[in-house]
């Protein structure tokens, strides 16, 4: 009877083991997808806010003299001296901001990790400069959550907000989630 246990168990080990790759590589496409989801949103609603703003802004321009126009035309450029990959990293930003309410250093560490965006050093730092996010309300945000799956104390919660291995939300970010966490 003892023979027979190790085997039954190698064999429940390799079952579950095979089930947590499968699991894990489901879980991956789907971050995935919903990274690129949320990337197609945003330079959608880019492309469609810039469409709708040149005219607008040509149009009010026109009785005026052709300097702002000039002016309106150099910050084109400007734009577009941004390189793709900074780009990249601005669009992947604003998805970890925006929908999972990533920290500022938690995005960065996310964006050049070798197993997350794998953008550069300076394209990351680009992205979190420039990202339209609330860091204070992301911190918020984490903290309903902890308090509200996980069950954790104020404190503990403060903790994990701050912690280089949690949120790494910065302390300001954390006393504000604290002090709002049950409006």
């Amino acid at each position: 009877m003892r023979k027979k246990q190790p085997k039954a168990m190698a064999l429940t080990g390799v079952i579950l083991g095979g089930v947590a790759i499968v699991a894990s590589i489901a879980v991956t496409f789907g971050a995935v997808a919903l990274v690129n989801l949320a990337s197609d949103d945003t330079s959608t609603t880019e492309l469609t806010e810039s469409a709708t703003a040149e005219p607008v802004e040509s149009t009010e321009l026109e009785p005026a003299e052709a300097e702002p126009a000039e002016v309106a035309a150099d910050s084109e450029p400007e734009a577009a001296d941004v390189p793709a990959e900074y780009g990249s990293a601005l669009i992947s930003a604003a998805t970890y901001a925006s929908m999972m309410d990533m920290s500022k250093a938690g995005i960065y560490d996310q964006l050049t990790s070798e197993y997350g965006g794998q953008f550069s050093p300076e394209s990351a730092q680009y992205a979190v400069d420039n990202v339209d996010a609330d860091w204070s309300a992301n911190a918020l945000a984490s903290a309903k959550l902890y308090q509200d799956e996980m069950a954790m104390s104020p404190a503990a919660i403060h903790d994990q907000l701050i912690s280089e291995y949690g949120a790494k939300f910065t302390v300001e970010e954390a006393d504000y989630a604290i002090l709002h966490l049950n409006d």
